[in-house]
């Protein structure tokens, strides 16, 4: 079960929840990008730390060019997305907020077609819907 990706997922999800309900608490007297920074930097003091106990430390240039400007790229989407997302924490509720983030599930099961060439039968396009169809309701005020 640990070496299955379904069980690393899950956990993602849990820690992405209160990653949520704790970043709301934590910006209610702080300005939203400072507290982007405060949360990056306990990120990259946690990753090292598991570099270290793991011992998966890799010499950087072991890491070819493409792969390098690929996660340079996406260190710069996961950037810009916190900045987004803990602006929108400081200005609207976590129970709306969040299932708005989560039309990313959406946009990369479009995106990963579009730009990956990964095919999904027509009941993940169905659930990809339902998936955006729920953070509109859950996010619409009434």
């Amino acid at each position: 079960m640990i070496q299955g990706w379904t069980f690393w997922a899950l956990l993602s999800a849990g820690f992405a929840a209160l990653t949520a309900i704790f970043a709301k608490v934590g910006v209610e007297n702080v300005g939203s990008d400072y507290a982007t920074f405060v949360r990056t930097l306990v990120v990259v003091a946690a990753l090292a730390g598991m570099l270290t106990i793991t011992g998966q430390w890799q010499s950087p240039a072991s890491v070819s060019g493409r792969s390098l400007a690929f996660l340079v790229l996406s260190g710069l989407a996961t950037g810009a997305s916190w900045l987004c997302y803990f602006r929108a924490l400081k200005l609207g509720d976590a129970a709306r907020v969040a299932p708005v983030d989560k039309l990313s599930v959406v946009m990369v099961a479009v995106f990963g077609a579009l730009f990956l060439g990964e095919r999904l039968a027509a009941v993940n396009w169905l659930g990809v819907a339902l998936i955006a169809a729920g953070a509109v309701l859950v996010a619409w005020r009434v």
